[in-house]
Parts: C-alpha cells; sequence; structure tokens
C-alpha cells in the first residue's frame, strides 16, 4: 500500500519561503505522476502543481513563477518549493500519486497524504 506523508508546513511572513516535503514509501514514485494540492476550510481542494513523465511539471497561475515541484526518485519523495508566498497561499497542502496518465482532478488520485498547514501572515 502507498503512504505519502507531507512536512515542512508552519507560520511564514508575506514574501517567505517555505519548501514542504512529501515523503513516499510503499511504492516507487519515479514513474507517477505526483500533485502538490491545496485546501480552505469551505472549499473544494484544488490543484497546485503537478509532476508527470519524470520531467514535465504544470503550475497553476498563480502557483507558476513562484512555486517549483520536484521529486528524487533516490528518496522516493517529492517536494514544493514555495517562494514569494502570500497570504491567499494559506491552506492545508496535500501531496497525491497516481500511476499512469496525468490528470489535475483529485477524483483521479489513488493516494493521498494527510496535509500539512501552511500559513501566511505577519
Amino acid at each position: 500500500q502507498v503512504q505519502l506523508m507531507e512536512s515542512g508546513g508552519g507560520l511564514v511572513q508575506p514574501g517567505g519561503s517555505l519548501t514542504l516535503s512529501c515523503a513516499v514509501s510503499g511504492g516507487v514514485i519515479s514513474p507517477a505522476t505526483v500533485g502538490w494540492y491545496r485546501q480552505v476550510p469551505g472549499k473544494e481542494r484544488e490543484w497546485v502543481a503537478i509532476s508527470w513523465n519524470g520531467e514535465n511539471t504544470d503550475y497553476t497561475d498563480s502557483a507558476r513563477g513562484r512555486f517549483t515541484i520536484s521529486r528524487n526518485s533516490a528518496e522516493n519523495a517529492v517536494y514544493l518549493q514555495m517562494n514569494n508566498l502570500k497570504p491567499e497561499d494559506t491552506a492545508d497542502y496535500y501531496c497525491a500519486a497516481k500511476y499512469y496518465r496525468y490528470s489535475r482532478a483529485p477524483p483521479d488520485y489513488d493516494y493521498w497524504g494527510r496535509g500539512t498547514q501552511v500559513t501566511v501572515s505577519s
């Protein structure tokens, strides 16, 4: 059974940076499509960044230029480097994984972590 565990969330001031990590166990991350999602209470979970086919990446307009998704096959982990954080980035962040085809839709992902909280506030 594939399991994902996020870490690295916390409180950061606007303009600051955080790196989220997602440790993967029970499966090999290299062939998987992996994504970072976020959710604010009362709102739907939304995608932030996706990595697939090894080096392909996709970002929302909000994330592009500020966030970077990467993976380390040797460590079987996925990362989300977040720079120039804004208050509207405040949310619970989740990593997710699926095998085979690319997708942005949360229901298409088979494996989810429990999330890590990011708060951007002065």
